[in-house]
């Protein structure tokens, strides 16, 4: 069975970066298991997966266009320590959930100063090319429940 609109594909992937660094892969024992075709996976991986069946390796390379974005600088702000009321010790790295006119956004602490904290919006692979080695393990028909929920009924 190929890859097609609202079916179940289960992925073991390995997830770089230019470099060659692993960014994230699944695990022998669980690998990916998503609905195809309701936006539950980047993209540019998700068309590269289309067609394909059970069996079929594929070294996938995703510009940021069709990953996670391109870095949008409007994204960073620097805000006032005051900002951060409530919370003993604000560091790089700490992620919060901002509210702005377009809803939550999840921002990610950059640098903290004395009395500033920036803070950037942008997802931490925005902006990168996304190198991916994929196997497809198998693909299936999803259930009346999985078409209901767009989501793969984990195992």
């Amino acid at each position: 069975m190929e890859i097609t609109a609202a079916s179940i594909a289960s992925i073991q992937y390995t997830l770089t970066d230019d470099d060659g660094r692993i960014i994230d892969q699944s695990s022998e024992d669980r690998p990916l298991r998503y609905f195809h075709g309701a936006g539950n996976i980047i993209p540019g991986l998700e068309k590269a997966l289309a067609g394909r069946q059970a069996g079929d390796a594929l070294k996938v390379d995703v510009k940021p266009e069709e990953g996670y974005g391109v870095r949008n600088e409007g994204l960073v702000q620097d805000l006032p320590r005051d900002a951060f009321k409530g919370v003993d010790k604000v560091e790089p790295g700490m992620q919060f959930e901002a509210r702005t006119e377009r809803g939550p956004l999840l921002v990610t602490v950059v640098n903290v100063a004395d009395d500033q904290v920036r803070i950037d919006g942008n997802h931490p692979l925005a902006g990168q090319t996304l190198h991916f080695d994929v196997k497809v393990l198998d693909v299936r028909e999803s259930t009346d429940a999985e078409k209901q929920s767009g989501r793969a009924e984990q195992a």
